[in-house]
Parts: structure tokens; sequence; C-alpha cells
């Protein structure tokens, strides 16, 4: 996934299905059918934004006529022309004809006035998110459409059933929360307040499957599912990056390069808008209480200065001008000097403790990079079992055509397994990936305290424990750094440096040289649990589970929602189940110790699945069951 847009409130989106919708049925074709249930073949759109002019488009290229109404002339004619120009786009993309444009464009009319919907069979209103403006629109509409006509709010921050009890036909309003952009976008997410008729429901939600869309159902909370959980994690991001733990480069850098993420949360909160952010997380902290969907700080005071992002030129970053994505240096921007010191240790021969598959990943990664390997494990034929591991690995790597034989012949012959920690003795780096054990990691550092070289560099790949600890258990603390690779670490290019409030310059400078050494991403952060990644996945995950748990959503709707809606890689519970639900758990447990923040307490289901042994594929059975091998 390589770009994330957004629409007017801010909705992140992903890929284009390639879906062609359907064209739309005579609203006369099926006679049996309530007027609730007949098709919906006349759409109004009620403001011509960015987010109303694709709603418009998509619906025009589907068949339906369409009036856009915006009491701004000049954002009438700029939906024209935006439709004018998608469509022939199309056509040059051989993806529609020539006919088939000019009929779409003739289905499209624009007016400024609300009574140009009183024939509609449905309104869509994508006005701006304050709640005085859609009630204003609203009752408007209520003297204005027939009485069968579906009012559908794009709201993703206000309450839909607050909207439809002021209206004068409750049962008629919904929500209809498209994602940006419209027309590409598959996602729609279907809200029903507790007045909704059933009969509306379902006359939206086939008009979505005929757009070539994924509706998903859902009751009414703030954010639904899709923002709903994008916005927790992007509010934890502003905090962290507020609170100075990380610049906001690394912030954004670890969340693409570790989590796969089409963009960096900051970068995010510039291209929805932070003064819509802020709105959004307004309204789920009103309805939750939970201080995590407090907006941070700084998203008030960038809104208040009128630093809301993109359309801005500056929020999180500097724009070389208002609504471009092209950045610009500015004073926050890291000298390049800083990031490459010459003081850095020499670093020829590495020392990695381990048998697992991080271990044996990360000795794949220096020896490829040329390095001598140590690779030293509890017993002689434990270590030569992970350099077997490691042998299997360079071999799956030539018959993809990513690895020359030669390659493969000279990084095997690099690595020398050992039984014992002694082999470390001539190494300066020695690299820890042993069990996260704190008591083990502990032992395992006063060992290399007495067998490494004065100088060696000392790291742990601990993803968990306080890289203090194991500093600690040593006579040098000051040589000792976190270097968090992640798995598998051949292929993933971020590594998480570690450090400590007694690691020493030249060590943090020794941990990014060896990272740009063997072509890994490094960023800093600070030794508190979670560093950056896990201290933003694993809340959103956690609050994935609450949405079961609560019943507010299936993990299928839920997995959709974030795939299709947020552009993510995989769903949080396929990502759950790929981890390790005691490992999640374990993780979400340390961060709620040292934080002691009520909403990152574990959800109750995630103890109860793990208590009974469901722990995802590797038992086969999580949140989904699956084959056994």
């Amino acid at each position: 996934m390589d770009r994330l847009p957004t629409n007017d409130a801010g909705r992140p989106s992903g890929r284009p299905s390639g879906r062609t919708p359907s064209p739309a049925p005579s609203r006369t074709s099926s006679p049996d059918l309530s007027p609730s249930e007949a098709p919906l073949t006349t759409v109004a759109v009620i403001g011509l934004g960015t987010m109303g002019t694709g709603i418009a488009e998509l619906l025009a290229r589907a068949g339906r006529e369409v009036v856009g109404i915006d009491i701004s002339e000049a954002a009438a004619r700029r939906a024209v022309t935006a439709l004018e120009t998608a469509t022939a786009r199309a056509v040059r993309r051989e993806r529609m004809t020539e006919r088939e444009r000019q009929e779409a464009l003739a289905r499209f009319r624009v007016r400024t006035e609300l009574r140009a919907a009183a024939d509609a069979d449905l309104v869509i209103e994508v006005v701006p998110e304050s709640y005085e403006i859609k009630h204003e629109v609203f009752t408007a509409l209520d003297a204005v459409v027939r009485p069968d006509t579906i009012l559908a709010t794009g709201t993703n921050a206000l309450s839909v059933t607050r909207l439809a009890a002021d209206s004068a036909r409750p049962e008629r309003v919904l929500g209809l929360h498209f994602f940006n952009p419209a027309p590409a976008m598959r996602l729609v997410e279907i809200v029903s307040s507790v007045l909704t008729a059933p009969t509306a429901v379902a006359a939206v939600t086939a008009l979505a499957r005929d757009l070539g869309k994924e509706p998903v159902a859902l009751g009414d909370r703030p954010g639904f599912v899709a923002d709903g959980l994008l916005f927790g994690y992007l509010n934890q991001a502003a905090a962290m990056y507020e609170a100075k733990y990380a610049a906001r480069e690394d912030i954004d850098a670890a969340m693409r390069l570790g989590c796969g993420l089409p963009m960096g949360p900051l970068a995010l909160l510039d291209l929805v808008g932070i003064d819509t952010a802020r709105t959004v997380l307004e309204a789920m902290y009103a309805a939750s209480g939970d201080r995590l969907h407090a907006p941070a700080p700084v998203l008030g005071q960038l809104a208040e200065a009128g630093l809301t992002g993109r359309k801005a030129g500056r929020g999180f970053y500097t724009y070389e001008a208002p609504g471009s994505g092209v950045t610009v240096p500015d004073a926050l921007t890291p000298d390049p000097a800083d990031r490459a010191p010459a003081a850095a240790r020499p670093v020829r021969a590495v020392g990695v403790a381990g048998s697992g598959t991080m271990a044996s990943g990360i000795a794949e990664v220096f020896a490829k990079a040329g390095h001598d390997v140590v690779l030293a494990a509890r017993t002689p034929k434990k270590a030569e079992a992970a350099k077997a591991r490691i042998a299997r690995s360079l071999e799956r790597s030539v018959a993809k055509g990513r690895l020359t034989g030669q390659a493969r012949d000279e990084a095997l012959a690099r690595i020398a397994p050992a039984g014992t920690l002694d082999a470390f003795a001539d190494v300066d780096l020695a690299v820890e990936a042993v069990a996260e054990d704190l008591a083990v990691k502990q032992q395992l550092f006063a060992t290399l305290d007495k067998v490494c070289k004065p100088g060696a560099v000392l790291a742990t790949t601990t993803s968990s424990l306080p890289v203090i600890a194991c500093a600690r258990a040593t006579s040098r603390p000051q040589d000792v750094v976190g270097l968090h690779f992640f798995n598998p670490a051949p292929a993933m290019k971020l590594v998480e440096v570690v450090r400590t409030v007694l690691t020493a310059d030249d060590v943090r400078a020794t941990a990014h040289a060896v990272c740009r050494a063997v072509r890994k991403h490094p960023v800093d952060c600070g030794d508190r649990a979670g560093f950056i990644v896990n201290a933003l996945l694993f809340p959103y995950l956690n609050n994935a589970v609450k949405m079961v748990q609560e019943h507010y959503a299936s993990p299928d709707a839920i997995d959709a929602a974030m795939k299709l809606g947020g552009g993510y890689p995989m769903g949080p519970f396929e990502l759950l189940d790929v981890v390790g639900l005691d490992v999640s758990l374990a993780i979400e447990k340390v961060l709620h110790r040292e934080f002691r923040e009520p909403g990152l307490a574990p959800a109750p289901l995630l103890e109860h699945l793990v208590a009974a042994g469901c722990l995802g594929r590797k038992t086969g059975r999580g949140f989904r069951e699956y084959a056994k091998a």
C-alpha cells in the first residue's frame, strides 16, 4: 500500500477494489417492493467538498441520478469540473467509454438550495463535522423530502442517534460512512441508531453492494469501527511525540517499517487534519471517558494556532504549500550529521546468543552483511541446528533469485556455531536473543560482562523488558543498548535503538552505524515499555478485542474495516492470532503496569482465551479456528 488518502472528515483509506459498479435499477422495475425497500435511483448529496464530490462521482458513474447541493456556487462548479476530470481520466485509462462518460455527466446536476432534494430517494449529507450545521440541514430536509426518503449522515464523530431523534422521521435516518476517495474505496460503514428502520438499512446496504462496496453494519458510537480504532492510535502517537519520547520521523518510520502501514501516524494526522482529529477524539472521549481518547494537548495547540496539517501547509511537518503533500525541512528536521556521528566504535565480529528464530535471523543478517558471526546456544547441537536453519533460509533466498549461490556460501562460512558464551571473547558486538524472561537475560548479561573484551557493545533484543535492568547486571552499563529487531529479521527493515539513561553516546552511535551497515533503518527511543511500535500497536489491538467483547462488531467485520478502510495489511484479529494471544497479553500487561492507564488494562476476553489455551495459529484456535498442519 503506497498511500493513505483521507476524506473531509479525516477518514483513512487504502486501495481501490477494481470492481465495476452496476447500472442503476429502475425504481419502477420492482412494483412489489415497499417504498423503503425499492431501489434507490435518485440521490442527493449535500456538501460538495472532496468527499461529497467523490460520492457524487461514484453514484453518477453507477447509473444513479445525482443532485449535488452546496450553498457555494464555486464549490458546485468545482464539483462539476472534478467529475469531468475524473471521468476523462477514466476514459484515457480505458475504464469507461466516452459514451459512458457523457451519460454519467448528464446524470449529475448541481444546485445551491436544499429544495432540489425534493424528489430524492436517498439524501447523503457530507457537511462539516458540526452538530449545529448537520441539525440545521436535517431540520430543513424534513420540510422538503418525501416521507419515504432515507436521510444519511456522513459523520464519523457525531451521534447518529441524536441527529435521528431530532428529525421528524427518525426511522429514516442512518449513518453512511464512505472512505476517501469514495469511487475507489471498498468499505462503507452503515450505522443504525436504535430508531432506524431495518428496511432503510436494507435499502442502503443493497445500494452499497450494487456500487461495488463492502458494507459493514454497525451500531452508533463515535468513530464506529475504523476510526474508533484508528484515532485512539493516532492520539497516542501525538502524545508520544509531545512527551519528546521519540522524534516525529522516528515515530512515523517505526510504524511504517515495523507494522507495514502505508503512512506513519503523525503524517496521517497532518493528512486527516489536526482539527478534524481533535473533533473526533473529543466525541470519542465524551462517549467512553477513556483518558486515552482525550485529545493530546498538542493537537489543541496546533489546531488553535491554525497549524492543521497539509491543508494549512504546516502541522507536525512543514509542507511546501497549503494542500501539498511534499514536506520541506524545518527547525525540527534532524541533521544528518546527528545520525552518523564519527564516534562509533568499530564492529567487525558479532556474537549472537540464542538458537531460536530471532537469533538465527539476526545472525543471518550480520553474516550476509560481511560480519564474522559467532552463534552461541546452550549446547553445540542447538547451535548447529540454528546454523542449519540459516542455511535453509539462505537457500530459499537463492531459489527466489535474491541471493547468489556464492553469496550464500560466503555468508554460511562466516557463521561459527558454539555451545558456550566463552566464544564471545573477541567479538565487538554481542547481541542476545534468548527467552523474554528478565532473570534469564540478567544472568546472560552477567556472563557477557565477564567474557566480552573491554569496549565491546552489549545489546539486548527485548521487546518488552527494561533494558536498564539488563545493563545493571553488568559492571559496564554504559556499554549496553537495546537493538529491537523485528521478525523475520532478514526481511524487516526496522530496528528500534533503545538508549538507557546510562548508555554512552558512542554506544548509541555504534548501534546506528551497525544498523546502517546491515541495511536496516534505526529509530531512537527511550527505555520504557513497548518502545515505539508495541506501545502504539498493542493498545490498538486491545481496543479491537474490547469491541468484540462488547458485542459491537465481529472479528470479521473489524478486520475488514481496518484492511479496507484503513489500508492495514492485516486486520487486528488476524494479527493477534499470528503474534500469539499469550504474547499479546504479556505485552499488554507490561504496558498497563508501566503506564497505569485504566484504558491499557488487557481486555478480559483476551485473558479468558489465553487461560483456555486458545493462543492463535500455533494452537489451531484463537479468535478463529485453523486447520491443523
